[in-house]
């Protein structure tokens, strides 16, 4: 008997190393996989951002660290024209689509009315069609919106900022109310009924109650609204007009008269407003975790 006690451990033991073996090896394995993963995303990205503090004319050889070219970036008359249209652009976009996403999120979750369900296919349109697609869409959506204001009015426009502000809303829509309506979700419809209970007008409802719910669902959609308007290329790059190009439009069209280190230091400044966004997005969104 006391032969089997002593022994019964040790066969545990080797019974329990036998299984845990194979997981470690999984772990390990899983383990290199994330790792050349990470490798595969982000090591261009660091390649992109050494580089851009490089001395050299040449953008694969290295040849000391400067801040030359960051230099000439903010020196660059139309560098510093298209980063103020890209912000002004951002900006006004941004503050349209949230305002009118909200409302969008608010009708399809709270209210039911006659076509809401058609609605609410076709307000996420946006999301699923490729953004060729919708640049061709908007292209000549403008096109043909212009040919007629012109002949009922005798004024001819032509695509500029306002058109891509107008595009940009168009499809930012989308996305604010995806993120406002997955706050609404969660919210306890109660609370508003309290307060109409307590004689509050639907305004004040929404906006003593409601609003401050849905605050932070509203501040990320605006971020992602923001981001999504600052990175666009397609679309900018159809419906803009002269004088009115935004930062992703002259990096891609400086790209077709070949890689040039000041490219790389404009990327870099695209890059570091991409990541401050996503990062800001994400601590409203750990905030939105932390109070539900």
């Amino acid at each position: 008997m006391s032969i089997l006690d002593t022994g019964a451990p040790g066969a545990a033991a080797v019974a329990e190393d036998s299984v845990a073996r194979p997981r470690r090896t999984v772990d390990r394995l899983l383990a290199g996989n994330a790792w050349i993963v990470f490798a595969f995303l982000y090591l261009p990205i660091l390649v992109l951002v050494v580089y851009s503090f490089n001395d050299n004319n040449r953008v694969g050889i290295w040849t000391e660290a400067s801040l030359r070219w960051y230099g000439e970036m903010f020196g660059n008359a139309r560098v510093m024209d298209a980063l103020r249209t890209s912000i002004l652009v951002a900006v006004l976009s941004t503050a349209v689509s949230t305002v009118l996403g909200t409302a969008a999120a608010l009708s399809l979750e709270r209210f039911r009315y006659k076509g809401q369900r058609a609605f609410d296919g076709l307000l996420y349109l946006p999301v699923i069609i490729p953004d060729i697609t919708m640049a061709v869409m908007l292209l000549l959506f403008f096109v043909q919106a212009f040919d007629i204001i012109l002949v009922l009015t005798g004024v001819g426009l032509s695509r500029g900022l306002g058109t891509i502000t107008l595009a940009h809303i168009a499809f930012n829509i989308s996305f604010v109310a995806l993120v406002v309506r997955a706050r609404l979700s969660g919210l306890d419809s109660s609370l508003e009924e309290a307060a109409a209970d307590l004689y509050a007008t639907r305004w004040q409802a929404f906006r003593r109650v409601t609003l401050p719910l849905i605050a932070p669902g509203v501040a990320g959609g605006a971020l992602l609204a923001l981001t999504l308007s600052l990175d666009d290329v397609v679309i900018a790059e159809f419906v803009s007009g002269a004088g009115s190009t935004t930062l992703p439009v002259y990096v891609f069209g400086a790209l077709r008269r070949g890689v040039t280190p000041l490219i790389n230091a404009v990327s870099v400044l695209m890059l570091a407003g991409s990541i401050l966004l996503v990062l800001a997005s994400l601590a409203i969104s750990r905030r939105r975790s932390g109070e539900a």
